[in-house]
């Protein structure tokens, strides 16, 4: 038997992430599982190696400035419409977006992340890589991707409808 507990979203608060958000809820409806949503922040001083105090400074304020913004937005998000009455675990951490995701989800041992794919290919997808591509192979537990102009998700018909085709 399949036993998902806890059920990872992690959002950068595009489109992409808010269709694996209608897939994490679905998911967790179905396994009544508890929801986590979690943003990564930029760190901005780690994109500036070498810095004065005063840069430094700066670069932190800016990074506290992001994080206030994201746990506004991500507080602001609404709970999976049958989850009004459970808690949502919400997150927002600093540092490589890949890095802090897979270090939540073994730290709150969760069992299932859901996250959108950009869907980057040639150029791009070689210079910027891919946060999914990365998740999925060094995750500790399993990922489930979502395209968001692939397949929305609908419930399988409940009669299974048998054809009989003569062979000829």
């Amino acid at each position: 038997m399949i036993v998902i507990n806890k059920v990872l979203v992690p959002t950068d608060f595009s489109d992409y992430s808010a269709a694996a958000m209608r897939y994490a809820c679905e998911v967790s409806r179905r396994f009544g599982s508890q929801m986590h949503l979690l943003h990564v922040v930029a760190d901005a001083a780690m994109l500036i190696p070498e810095t004065t105090e005063f840069v430094g400074e700066a670069l932190a304020d800016a990074t506290h400035a992001a994080i206030t913004r994201a746990t506004e937005r991500l507080n602001g998000m609404p709970n999976c419409a049958f989850q009004s009455d459970r808690e949502v675990i919400r997150c927002v951490r600093a540092g490589s977006p890949v890095t802090e995701i897979v270090r939540y989800a073994k730290e709150a041992d969760v069992d299932l992340i859901v996250l959108g794919t950009h869907g980057r290919t040639g150029l791009s997808h070689l210079l910027m890589g891919s946060v999914a591509e990365n998740i999925v192979r060094i995750a500790p537990c399993s990922v489930l991707t979502v395209k968001p102009e692939g397949h929305q998700f609908v419930m399988p018909w409940r009669k299974t409808v048998t054809l009989i085709v003569p062979c000829s």
